[in-house]
């Protein structure tokens, strides 16, 4: 066994060992500070009792006593595998006493190169020494390169060691590929088996060819989105769409030959365009040239924490800088400087006195926000999550129907997925070619028209960034044929031609409009409803179609029911409820622990809320699913859309699943006491623009 894997595993049983003998395992065992890629960690909280830049550096020295490779080359590596790290180690006082004396750790590969020269005293100059400091300020060089955070040019100090002739260009060769396989499978097996040749190839060019190429930036940028592109995003299409219209890679250019540090974790979960955005105000920043690394370490920790569990993107953090990027003008970054549109968030970059050469990037939000989004996530496990999310919501003046859903954003939109059958009557109704459905969310309906009417071509508008993303990262997966555009569903004739739409699909959105978007002033407000219809009508072709698949009440309205509640938790849901539901008052009579009687529409408005649960209870409580009758449904498209549309289709019925759903946690009774079902949820609709009507 290698004597220094003899020494990582004397300290796990907690025998001595000597700092002096071992500084780099007293550097790493001494670690106040996690510091890793949230990529490689399941959970945040496996840091507190771990040490898993230890545990790494054991693994990476595991795999190079298992190869049969001379005395020289494995002592060689030996030191380099033990010292790379140490960088990432140290107290907390050892970490800022080294960063006063100008080590970079930061930059770990440099500040660990720096601190094994430091322990070497008088014995630096020897020619084994500078190859291991080389080799060390070469470690996860290729992997970086491969992933695209580092240029090529970064390798070209290694042929130092070649020139001065203390290893053949066969022996640097062999070295290097040794180290790599360490370092990398280190990382994973299966990583290594991944990119084992292409660390070949860049290994061989480097030492072999000993010109590095010169990557443009888009090639670049490209590698740091492998995980993006995996997951459907289309990155050339998008790059050269953003540098046709705003002329991007001259804005990136600059930052052709810097090193990235945590760049892709950091920004993984944003959009290209937010992704390149924040490159480019970096790209345009005061000082570049005197610039070598830039670092995004800061912003990669700030934007995980434990969600369950497990590690998440901070979604609320998330969030509010989509926003602050969205209202970021390119024309402003042209100019080199960002524009802070709300006082709780900025964009910061910063360097170090004694670390000019590499700057920091981050978003730094306010002391009341950091409070307030601490406070959401604490809240997660309590009633009072709505109450912190809505000030949330207030404070950056977040729009609730674009970023209605925090964490449940994929479980809702694969819910969104399994409701087919419901929708498959749909279809019945659709005339022309062009069909466009508003509020898309998982795309099932474009699925369904796509792959059952094949003649039409279906269009998705929808107004959240992150459903058209989630959509766009569909179709490049899925090869479809459908588009989605991004835009708002009361202005649909900004996105297509009047006239040139057959069929429009309100598919159970209509009340969300109504609930979250304010008209004149004002939420739940009918004029919204109408703006609406009114906005699909004038983008329909004469014969064409809305069709309306939504909440309804209840006819007549003034009619009460008795609700026996059958679960212990149904009271208190229901006076929470009432105090919170944003759409109206709801009206109750408690007759007893477990029974009230309430005007039926409240009944049932309440109900849906309950059914859903806890998890969905924040978004519910914002959103009236029912808000209009059968009658007053007919009556307001009549007034609202005049005597061309002729509604040829109307029903309501109970939808599936309610009766099931709420079977033991609620009975309904008339005011007679006798059993009655569920009355009808959900309408169906469909107005027809007739020819030659006024």
């Amino acid at each position: 066994m290698l004597q220094l894997l003899q020494a990582i595993q004397a300290y796990r049983q907690d025998e001595a060992v000597s700092p002096a003998q071992h500084p780099w395992l007293h550097y790493l065992a001494s670690a106040e500070e996690r510091i890793v890629n949230v990529e490689r960690i399941h959970s945040l909280k496996e840091l507190t009792n771990a040490n898993p830049v230890l545990d790494y550096v054991e693994r990476s020295l595991r795999i190079l006593d298992s190869k049969a490779l001379s005395y020289w080359m494995k002592d060689v590596l030996e030191q380099v595998l033990a010292w790379s790290e140490t960088a990432k180690g140290g107290t907390i006082k050892d970490r800022m006493r080294w960063q006063s004396e100008g080590v970079n750790i930061f930059v770990h590969n440099s500040g660990s190169a720096q601190l094994y020269e430091r322990s070497l005293h008088g014995a630096r100059d020897s020619g084994q020494a500078m190859i291991i400091k080389l080799l060390i300020e070469a470690h996860g060089l290729i992997g970086q390169q491969i992933r695209g955070e580092i240029p090529q040019s970064e390798g070209a100090a290694l042929l130092e060691i070649v020139d001065k002739g203390l290893l053949t260009a066969a022996e640097l060769e062999q070295l290097l590929l040794k180290l790599n396989h360490c370092v990398i499978g280190a990382v994973a097996p299966e990583l290594w088996e991944a990119v084992s040749v292409e660390v070949a190839e860049r290994v061989r060019e480097l030492v072999m060819e000993r010109t590095p190429r010169r990557e443009q930036i888009e090639d670049r940028l490209r590698r740091m989105r492998t995980v993006s592109i995996q997951r459907g995003e289309t990155f050339d299409n998008i790059y050269h769409k953003l540098d046709q219209k705003y002329g991007i890679h001259e804005l990136l250019e600059p930052l052709t030959e810097k090193t990235f540090w945590y760049a892709e974790p950091a920004l993984q979960d944003f959009s290209l365009e937010h992704f390149v955005k924040t490159m480019a105000i970096v790209g345009r920043s005061e000082g570049l040239d005197d610039v070598r690394h830039i670092s995004f370490e800061r912003l990669m920790n700030a934007m995980y924490y434990d969600y369950r569990g497990e590690k998440k993107i901070n979604v609320y953090k998330q969030r509010i800088i989509e926003k602050y990027m969205n209202e970021l003008d390119w024309n402003i970054i042209r100019e080199g400087f960002a524009v802070q549109g709300n006082p709780h968030l900025k964009y910061k970059l910063s360097q170090k006195d004694e670390l000019q050469d590499t700057l920091f990037v981050e978003f730094e939000f306010s002391a009341a926000a950091e409070k307030l989004i601490a406070f959401c996530v604490e809240a997660e496990k309590s009633p009072m999550y709505e109450r912190a999310v809505l000030l949330l919501y207030d404070l950056f003046e977040l729009r609730r129907d674009k970023y209605d859903r925090f964490h449940n954003e994929e479980v809702y939109l694969s819910d969104m997925n399994q409701t087919a059958d419901y929708k498959k009557i749909i279809l019945d109704y659709v005339v022309g070619e062009r069909v466009i459905d508003i509020g898309p969310g998982g795309g099932v309906l474009l699925d369904l028209i796509e792959e059952r009417l094949p003649d039409k071509k279906p269009i998705g508008i929808d107004i959240s960034t992150n459903v058209v993303e989630a959509l766009n990262r569909k179709k490049q997966l899925g090869g479809h044929r459908w588009e989605v555009l991004q835009g708002d569903a009361l202005n649909l004739k900004d996105y297509v031609e009047p006239g040139s739409i057959n069929t429009v699909i309100f598919s159970s959105i209509i009340h969300e409009l109504y609930s979250y978007v304010p008209y004149n002033g004002s939420k739940f407000n009918y004029d919204t409803v109408a703006a609406a219809l009114r906005s699909a009508y004038d983008v329909l072709s004469e014969g064409g179609r809305i069709i309306i698949r939504d909440g309804i009440m209840t006819d007549p309205p003034e009619q009460t029911r008795i609700l026996r509640f059958l679960q212990s938790d149904a009271m208190p849901c229901l006076e929470r409820y009432s105090k919170d539901f944003a759409g109206r008052k709801i009206v109750f009579e408690r007759l007893g622990d477990n029974e009230v009687r309430m005007p039926v529409n409240d009944a049932m408005e309440f109900l849906y809320t309950y059914t859903w649960g806890e998890e969905a209870y924040v978004h519910e409580v914002q959103e009236q699913f029912g808000y209009f009758t059968p009658n007053g449904y007919h009556d307001f498209i009549r007034l609202t859309l005049g005597s061309s549309a002729r509604i040829i289709t109307s029903s309501h019925y109970l939808q599936a699943g309610y009766t099931e759903a709420l079977a033991d946690k609620v009975q309904l009774y008339d005011e007679d006491g006798e059993r009655v079902p569920l009355p009808d949820s959900t309408c169906f609709i469909v107005i027809e623009k007739c020819e030659g009507k006024e």
